[in-house]
């Protein structure tokens, strides 16, 4: 039985990466020890850290940077268009050339919790958790704990529980 994977030839991945089976990656970067659940997909010029856990069923797509040691869990999905569109105005079916990839960030030792949707040209900031179903539409400072619909600051990570 095959794993199915599905990995180009231009991804570039770091040491003792773990790849479960069912995933497609191309032209991305996956830093050391990074650990891939089954079913993500992440696309081209997409950047993992080292140390991160992606979870099942989870959509990184073009223009999105993950830094190091960030969780993401299952079903996680990135967005890189903020007017996508199936057809230019004249009718013809939009190409890659059409659409303007819109940077994401998240920031090292974030935490995205399931089924959280993440728009295009937003940064999680540093330690920043995001609760499960959250659809985040704008910037998360620092060690904010955010979520909801949309995802709005809560509260913040104590200082003795960062050290």
């Amino acid at each position: 039985m095959s794993d199915y994977r599905c990995i180009s030839p231009d991804v570039k991945l770091g040491a003792d990466v773990k790849l479960s089976k069912f995933i497609n990656l191309y032209g991305c970067e996956v830093g050391d020890e990074t650990k891939i659940g089954p079913f993500v997909e992440i696309q081209k010029n997409a950047k993992i850290g080292k140390r991160c856990k992606i979870s099942s069923h989870t959509f990184i797509c073009e223009g999105v940077t993950v830094e190091d040691n960030v969780f993401i869990g299952h079903g996680v999905m990135f967005i890189n268009d903020s007017f996508p569109r199936a057809t230019n105005e004249d009718g013809r079916i939009q190409t890659e050339s059409d659409w303007k990839v819109e940077p994401t960030v998240v920031k090292k030792g974030a935490s995205i919790g399931s089924g959280v949707t993440i728009l295009s040209n937003v940064t999680v900031g540093e330690n920043a958790m995001v609760g499960a179903g959250s659809l985040v539409t704008s910037d998360v400072p620092a060690n904010a704990i955010v979520y909801g619909n949309p995802a709005k600051v809560r509260r913040f990570i104590p200082a003795e529980v960062l050290r």
